[in-house]
């Protein structure tokens, strides 16, 4: 495997663990500067590398009422102001080719939604930024067919490609995660993270948003971790029955410090026994 390396952090290889957390849609800029401070210094207190991740616009709500972020132009602002005063890399997913460079501009990754992972155009043109494209699996894929999208991207010049896992749909308003997809995935050749959260999600079982079972973010995260994962991928919020988006599968924020230092064991334990 090749690790990826940005704004000087590595995933990948012998690299630290990476997270990847943060609410799921910028609510506001003061709320996104102070949850990425608090979990800049939980990561770094645990020894985990970590990049801050929100969305400027949740464009696949399940209701039309849903709050769905505060658009390209502010969100684009709000990262950068997160950048400057946190002092963190940022990722943000792009719905539209047209979002690729402006998102850009500011963004360290661009990161294609599961839904989306096909649509070749959106790949093309996230890859031709230069910045990393993180390519969520669609819930409909296999891991090797994951092989199709990394190309669209590789043969658009850009070779800093990560694969995140999120779930298979399983029967109706249900996600399962086969374990066996993480080194599936990773015998791709690129770095791999299990994005915790959205696999918990319940997908429209909430009567117009998403529900999700939070109560097992610990185990299968561990889990996860367990079986050779490059990095975690997690919404975070203070008060999770307050955000704006996925409140009921995200992590509350004063439990992220102990599942940290958990998973960090078990990082050392998994590179350990691969070597």
């Amino acid at each position: 495997m090749q690790p990826v390396t940005f704004a000087g952090l590595t995933i990948g290889g012998n690299a630290p663990l990476l997270l990847i957390a943060g609410p799921c849609v910028i609510e506001s800029e003061s709320h996104a500067i102070d949850t990425a401070l608090a979990v800049r210094d939980i990561a770094q207190r645990a020894g985990v590398q970590y990049v801050f991740k929100a969305s400027f616009d949740k464009a696949n709500r399940t209701s039309l009422s849903s709050f769905r972020g505060p658009g390209l132009a502010e969100g684009v602002r709000i990262l950068k102001l997160v950048k400057e005063r946190v002092k963190v890399p940022v990722l943000t997913d792009i719905h539209e080719p047209a979002q690729a460079m402006v998102a850009a501009e500011v963004a360290d990754v661009l990161q294609i939604p599961a839904f989306l992972c096909r649509q070749t155009d959106l790949l093309v043109a996230a890859a031709r930024t230069g910045r990393v494209v993180n390519i969520k699996k669609g819930q409909f894929l296999a891991p090797n067919d994951m092989r199709h999208a990394i190309n669209k991207v590789t043969e658009s010049g850009n070779q800093n490609v990560i694969l995140t896992e999120r779930g298979f749909t399983f029967g109706y308003n249900n996600l399962v995660v086969d374990m066996r997809s993480f080194p599936m995935l990773r015998a791709l050749g690129f770095p791999v993270v299990y994005d915790v959260t959205h696999s918990l999600q319940l997908p429209g079982a909430g009567d117009g948003v998403t529900a999700g079972q939070a109560e097992y973010i610990v185990p299968m995260a561990s889990a996860g971790v367990a079986a050779g994962v490059d990095g975690v991928f997690m919404e975070v919020h203070e008060k999770p029955a307050r955000a704006r988006s996925d409140a009921q599968n995200a992590l509350r924020l004063d439990l992220l410090d102990p599942l940290l230092h958990r998973l960090v064991k078990i990082h050392g334990i998994a590179r350990g026994a691969s070597e």
